[in-house]
């Protein structure tokens, strides 16, 4: 089992490519250190999945329903933007410019664990987004999603 942690800052140089910082690299199994897929994020940002962990993904989505409208429109928003891309020699990725522009990446990101997957902010935008919850909000939030895994748990 793939699990991040962390929060690190990079810029994009301006051929689109970043260095993924080495903290995060230190997590990764061996075998999967160079191979990648990004994506878009439900958020404005963009999702980085180890192959390992986009496969298993892939796989289950590629088994939904095809004659279910639902079904084929979350499969448009979700896989669409999606690319394989692997680390140079350098140890930087190149981002595709359409993925940018959806996230506004533009110099200065976030690189941020979300469990076994990596999300790409805009540095800006990521500060943004903590901004506007208050310390009481994320109180309630948490206690909100943290009860329905317990209720899950304990039937």
């Amino acid at each position: 089992m793939i699990g991040f942690i962390g929060e690190y800052e990079s810029t994009v140089d301006t051929k689109g490519r970043f260095l993924l910082p080495s903290g995060f690299k230190k997590q990764l199994p061996e075998m999967d250190k160079a191979f990648f897929v990004i994506n878009r994020g439900f958020e404005k940002c963009l999702t980085l999945y180890p192959v390992q962990i986009w496969n298993p993904l892939f796989e289950q989505i590629s088994q939904l329903n095809d004659f279910d409208p639902k079904v084929r429109e979350f499969r448009r928003y979700f896989l669409n933007g999606a690319t394989q891309i692997e680390l140079d020699s350098a140890g930087r990725i190149l981002l595709p410019k359409s993925l940018m522009e959806y996230a506004g990446l533009d110099k200065d990101i976030i690189l941020a664990s979300a469990v076994n997957k990596i999300e790409i902010w805009d540095k800006i935008k990521y500060q943004q987004f903590f901004d506007a919850i208050t310390p009481e909000a994320f109180s309630n939030l948490a206690n909100e999603v943290m009860n329905k895994k317990i209720d899950k748990q304990n039937p």
